[in-house]
């Protein structure tokens, strides 16, 4: 028997997962290993989580973790296939459960899911998908591995390029605004650090608002636009500009992107 978790792929969101993993107390570190090519970033993930071992090649596990490229998986997989896994979870984009079925024989239950990157912080979004040989045991373990950075719902495979579309890039699209929002500030005289503090307080906190207040982001919206004022005016702006049609776009170029990634 071997490891209990093998994590292949030492990048952000491979370190973020074996981060909530061993904060959360999911396994010990001896009982989770990570492969990662790269000797610096090998030794560095060697010298902060300390028992874990890092290792150049695939080790000897019952479980793996993919945390690589889209276009490395598969070739990953038929290396995989001489360790005969219980359980392989990708999180590579546009990879189906299909394709990496085709490298084992049905006593592997193949998952896939797609996080996003705030599980760095444990606040993550994760949608997982099931492939033809994962049993509920098996959603409900890699739901375990997911839920130690963040929140998890579990999904048909083919709602997962939205999901991609939608909470995968979705950070990206607050870092955007984030940006915008900055920017803006300064054009109207403030210095860039108080825009700055202001924009990223003013996101966090209208975030946390809109997690814990039950109500619907268009009650919140209405709540804090007055008739006639300051508000009011940036909303019509953004709406005699198509603002949600500009949104609906970009999430559906990410999710059309992710089905190519797929074909």
């Amino acid at each position: 028997m071997g490891k209990k978790l093998s994590i292949v792929g030492g990048g952000k969101m491979g370190e973020a997962l074996l981060a909530g993993l061993l904060s959360a107390d999911w396994a010990s570190p001896e009982n989770i290993s990570v492969v990662e090519p790269a000797e610096v970033r090998r030794e560095e993930l060697q010298e902060k989580y300390k028992g874990v071992e890092c290792s150049e090649t695939l080790t000897s596990s019952d479980n793996y973790l993919l945390a690589v490229k889209p276009q490395l998986v598969l070739n990953i997989c038929e290396e995989l296939n001489t360790h005969n896994p219980r359980r392989v979870i990708s999180i590579a984009a546009g990879v189906t459960t299909q394709s990496i079925e085709e490298n084992f024989n049905s006593d592997t239950a193949v998952l896939r899911v797609m996080p996003n990157t705030p599980a760095m912080v444990g606040e993550g979004m994760s949608a997982i998908a099931a492939g033809s040989f994962a049993s509920s045991e098996d959603l409900d373990w890699a739901s375990s591995i997911l839920t130690a950075v963040g929140e998890v719902v579990i999904v048909n495979e083919t709602a997962l390029d939205a999901v991609t579309g939608l909470s995968g890039s979705g950070p990206a699209y607050l870092f955007y605004l984030a940006e915008a929002m900055i920017q803006a500030g300064i054009a109207n005289g403030l210095e860039p650090s108080v825009a700055d503090v202001l924009t990223r307080q003013t996101l966090l906190g209208a975030s946390t608002l809109l997690t814990k207040s039950g109500v619907t982001p268009e009650e919140l919206r209405n709540s804090v636009t007055s008739p006639n004022g300051t508000t009011a005016a940036a909303i019509e702006y953004l709406q005699s500009n198509d603002f949600l049609s500009q949104v609906q776009k970009a999430v559906s170029a990410a999710t059309d992107k992710s089905k190519e990634l797929g074909s």
